[in-house]
Order: structure tokens, then C-alpha cells, then sequence
């Protein structure tokens, strides 16, 4: 099984993902690795991704996560996942490629965001990232008011069901 967290920037992706594959003994991936140096900039610069943007970069992480499959090996990946459309390309079908939702109200995302230093993601991008989320209706999600630690474990019992 692959569990992809998702959600928009400042949710935790990150976090809770080398959290969970920890807990699991899994191993991890951080889909912004995998961005083009031509996508960071235009983050950086505040310009939102466009679906042209993102395409080449989850095409990266179908392959990643058909690699997982192929091996009959399970992991964490964190991807923003936002359109349905983007979840298609990365293979979600709730089985064997799972959706675990992150959101919290967008007062804790900008307080996140105004702290975090160090990553290339213009903080302001929050608001277009909010009006691009379309929600998957047959995933998990999750509040991301808790400590990471309670995420986890609240992720841990809803995939061992």
C-alpha cells in the first residue's frame, strides 16, 4: 500500500509523512524533492503551479509509487494532490494508493507558513492552493489541529481497518 498525505501548503505533509513511514518502518518520499528547478523558482516568485506545471512532476511520482507496487513494497509520499485530476495521474484508486486528506482551518496553515523558514514555497500561494483543493471524496481526512505524534497514530488505525 501506498499512502499519499496530501493537501495544501503548511498542512504537514512533511511532518507527518517521515512521522508515519517511521512508525510503519516504510520508506518515505517528499514529492517537493522531485520538483523542477523551473517549478521551485516560479513557487518562489509567488506564481501558483499551473496543471502544465505539475504534470512532468507527477509523472515523476507515478513512477515512484508504480516502483513501490512493482516491488510489492509499501510507502509514504507527500504530495499536495489537489485536483482529482492529479490524483488520476498518481494511480489513487483507495486500494492500493491511498489519500490521506491534511486540513486544518487557514488561520493555523498562515500561522505555519509565517513560521517556516528555509523552504521555497511562497507563503502566499496558500490562498490559490485553498482555491484549487478539491477534496477526495472517498479518502481519508484528517485535522491537522493535534500534535503530529496523534495525526499519525489517528492514520495508523484507519488504514489497519
Amino acid at each position: 500500500m501506498v499512502v499519499i498525505l496530501m493537501g495544501p501548503t503548511g498542512c504537514g505533509k512533511t511532518t507527518v509523512g517521515r512521522l508515519l513511514a517511521h512508525r510503519l518502518g516504510w520508506p518515505f518520499l517528499d514529492g517537493d524533492d522531485f520538483h523542477p528547478e523551473a517549478n521551485r523558482a516560479k513557487m518562489r516568485r509567488g506564481c501558483p503551479l499551473d496543471d502544465a506545471d505539475r504534470r512532468p512532476w507527477l509523472l515523476i511520482l507515478k513512477e515512484k509509487i508504480d516502483a513501490w507496487l512493482a516491488a510489492g513494497q509499501s510507502g509514504v509520499l507527500a504530495c499536495s494532490a489537489l485536483k482529482q485530476a492529479y490524483r488520476d495521474i498518481l494511480g489513487v484508486d483507495q486500494r492500493a494508493v491511498r489519500t490521506v486528506l491534511l486540513i486544518g482551518r487557514r488561520a493555523l496553515l498562515q500561522q505555519r507558513l509565517v513560521a517556516r523558514r528555509g523552504h521555497f514555497m511562497d507563503p502566499n500561494l496558500l490562498e490559490s492552493q485553498l482555491a484549487t483543493l478539491e477534496p477526495p471524496p472517498d479518502g481519508l481526512t484528517v485535522d491537522i489541529t493535534p500534535e503530529p505524534a496523534v495525526i499519525v497514530a489517528e492514520i495508523v488505525t484507519a488504514i489497519d481497518q
